[in-house]
């Protein structure tokens, strides 16, 4: 007879230990590790079941398109981001940090919804409906065909479902919703899993769309088993500046279309409003030049938005000139204050440095460098470009000006907007193109 042995494993990444820990050895995960109650030495079969007329194979070429065709939410930017539309049947898990937005922009998609016909259920499990109704009239999202439930036991919920039928299900949030058939608390790796394995089946049986709401960590990830991103179909970030109106969504993963585009909204005193042209966003108002700006084409998904650089530079009064960044990386600053200063005689080693973006935006590409270094060029002479110039392209170490991907797509937009200067890749060197800006300034009165 095979001996019965315990072992624990991880429900992250599957590494095995034969006690129990607190932290996987293998991914560093925390509270992954369970009891797995193997018994080794044994060899497991499953007996096969016959496929029925409904779930037997069939060629790729025979496979109907028809229950799979996408519907609008009503939201364009949200559409935007899926791919065209709400496909049926998908699971779309949306996260996002506390308070930036994520209730209040699912209540307008299922309001939009239920205003066309269909019927949704908004499941709350962590505001009460009196709570959510409140909410419903402020942002103007009521209708008869939007219904409302305030449940945390998955048996309740999968009740609602029965008895509504809706074309959506909006669960808020997947952490605070627990099943009695899996031990543990709400939020824990095995609840979640459970959770969301059960309302996918769900989607799946009944071309049900069913978007899930999920926590952040304290990093940005999203919380529970990683495994939940790996079940749903989709996963979108709603993120922005709490101090900021500006809100964008984006798709992380997205089976039905790309991944690369971004939704626009601005949070309102009446709720959420779509930004269908971001581009004067991320510029200052100000109708006088002033030295130390620059503006840039950025991407963000297949969107050309321009956004304006803004660098401050002072005397240092500590033996460690500061280096202080906003909207920016500051490593990448750090690595063009250095090319500046050896490729372009622009010394600011000495110099308090302060670079900022307009709008609270975040330039994360490598195209936002030239910008970066013409503006702090201009703060460096005290004097300013002028508002037709606009910069893109990726400074190396070497000091050339690297081309940057959709540069045909920024150009355009650019000339779209008024502007008349523009200095890419095609400049030549960082020097070439301090000198080419230079010829714009405008001496600060």
């Amino acid at each position: 007879m095979a001996k019965v042995t315990t072992q624990f494993r991880c429900t992250e990444c599957g590494w095995q230990a034969a006690k129990w820990v607190g932290r996987c050895g293998e991914c560093q995960q925390w509270g992954t590790v369970v009891d797995a109650a193997e018994r080794t030495g044994l060899r497991r079969t499953v007996a096969p079941i016959a496929p029925t007329d409904r779930t037997r194979a069939q060629p790729i070429t025979q496979v109907s398109t028809v229950a799979a065709v996408r519907s609008t939410s009503g939201v364009a930017e949200f559409d935007r981001v899926l791919g065209g539309g709400i496909v049926p049947g998908a699971a779309m898990l949306l996260s996002g940090e506390p308070g930036v937005g994520k209730s209040t922009l699912l209540l307008e998609v299922a309001a939009r919804i239920a205003k066309s016909g269909k019927r949704v259920l908004y499941v709350s499990a962590e505001e009460s409906v009196a709570q959510v109704r409140i909410r419903a009239e402020r942002t103007g999202a009521m209708s008869d065909n939007l219904f409302l439930a305030a449940e945390t036991d998955l048996a309740s919920i999968l009740g609602q479902c029965d008895a509504i039928e809706p074309s959506l299900l909006i669960a808020d949030s997947v952490q605070t919703i627990a099943s009695e058939a899996v031990e543990g608390i709400a939020g824990g790796p095995s609840q979640v899993r459970e959770v969301a394995s059960t309302l996918i089946r769900l989607a799946k049986q009944r071309d049900l769309p069913v978007i899930l709401v999920g926590h952040v960590t304290k990093d940005g990830s999203i919380a529970g088993p990683r495994v939940l991103e790996h079940l749903v179909d989709v996963v979108c970030h709603f993120e922005g500046d709490r101090r900021s109106a500006l809100r964008f969504i984006r798709a992380l993963k997205n089976r039905f279309g790309p991944t690369d585009e971004v939704g626009c909204f601005e949070m309102t005193g009446d709720g959420i409003a779509e930004v269908a042209d971001p581009s004067g966003l991320f510029l200052s108002r100000s109708e006088v030049p002033v030295s130390g700006t620059c503006i840039t084409v950025a991407m963000e998904g297949r969107r050309a938005l321009p956004v304006e650089v803004q660098a401050l530079i002072v005397e240092s009064s500590t033996p460690n000139p500061r280096r202080v960044t906003s909207g920016v990386d500051s490593a990448r600053v750090a690595m063009i204050l250095a090319v500046l200063e050896r490729r372009a005689n622009v010394a600011l080693g000495s110099k308090d440095v302060y670079v900022s973006t307009v709008g609270g935006v975040r330039l994360i590409e490598p195209a936002a460098d030239l910008a970066i270094a013409l503006a702090l060029a201009s703060a460096a002479n005290d004097k300013a470009y002028d508002h037709g110039l606009v910069a893109y392209g990726e400074i190396s170490l070497a000091g050339e000006i690297r081309a940057v991907p959709a540069d045909k797509q920024r150009a355009n937009e650019a000339k779209r907007l008024g502007f008349g200067t523009l200095i890419d890749a095609s400049s030549g060197t960082l020097a070439d193109a301090k000198i080419a800006a230079m010829r714009t300034t405008i001496t600060r009165k």
